[in-house]
């Protein structure tokens, strides 16, 4: 885990360090920047709660961010040790768009996180970037004893539609990922593909703790849970029989016209 202090604040280093935690272990953590500056002050307790190695860099220049350069070189030269599977690269910095490109030509995974500003470029060069909105958004939940309260973070069924590109890839991943006879696919399958495309997606970004819920929320996809097969999904099929309340109703008015007419008849004989 490699930080750039200078565009990272402190109070997001717990949350952090619990999402690289599903990935892995961070058995590297250190932290960059000139911490004789004032403004890096707070991360001196951050740092020795976490045990994370503050990596010293003074800036020799106005202007000229020295420690950028410092991240890259250590980067390096931990990749060459060989004894890594992967990098988390904490900065919302495009100057890292190389680096997280070199990494994973080498054949290690990198994991980003970033504010949601981060330029596109250094999103799509990591196998993954989780914004760091989302981590304190699930830091708060967690102190929050209300359910109304998370579950008015989450987009509607109507707002999820009006995301063009996140039907797009849902759709795309389900066909992709599906068996040719049935249409369903396995739903990791279908996340994996997805985040392949859009190494930023992730469920929390729409106020959705697992892509179960999210994919069941947009209404387009019908969900099956089984204990062998775990969660599988495919699109609902395009022309669905109505519910069967909305059938009655025609009738019911057929009907109700019939019994009128019947009944005129009837006193006019």
């Amino acid at each position: 885990m490699l930080i750039d202090a200078d565009n990272t604040t402190p109070t997001i280093v717990e949350a952090l360090l619990a999402e690289i935690a599903k990935y892995g272990t961070a058995t590297v953590k250190r932290g960059y920047g000139d911490w004789t500056t004032p403004r890096l002050a707070g991360w001196k307790e951050a740092n020795n709660a976490h045990a994370i190695q503050p990596m010293q860099q003074f800036a020799y220049t106005s202007g000229k961010n020295a420690t950028d350069s410092a991240l890259i070189i250590d980067a390096m030269d931990l990749l060459y040790t060989g004894n890594l599977d992967g990098f988390c690269l904490v900065s919302s910095d495009s100057d890292f768009t190389k680096l997280a490109s070199r990494l994973r030509e080498s054949g290690m995974t990198v994991y980003g996180f970033g504010e949601p500003k981060t330029p596109k470029a250094l999103v799509a060069a990591c196998d993954k970037f989780v914004y760091l909105d989302v981590l304190r958004a699930a830091e708060k939940e967690q102190d929050e004893v209300e359910p109304s309260a998370r579950a008015a973070r989450r987009q509607s069924t109507q707002q999820l539609r009006q995301d063009a590109r996140l039907s797009r890839l849902l759709r795309e991943g389900v066909e992709a990922s599906s068996d040719d006879d049935d249409g369903w696919a396995n739903l990791g399958a279908v996340g994996s593909w997805v985040t392949k495309q859009a190494p930023e997606f992730d469920p929390r970004n729409w106020g959705y703790t697992r892509l179960s819920d999210l994919v069941t929320a947009t209404g387009y996809f019908e969900v099956h849970r089984s204990p062998n097969q775990g969660a599988r999904v495919r699109e609902k099929p395009k022309g669905q029989a109505p519910n069967k309340a909305a059938a009655k109703k025609p009738a019911t008015k057929k009907a109700a016209s019939a019994k009128s007419a019947a009944s005129k008849t009837s006193q006019e004989g």
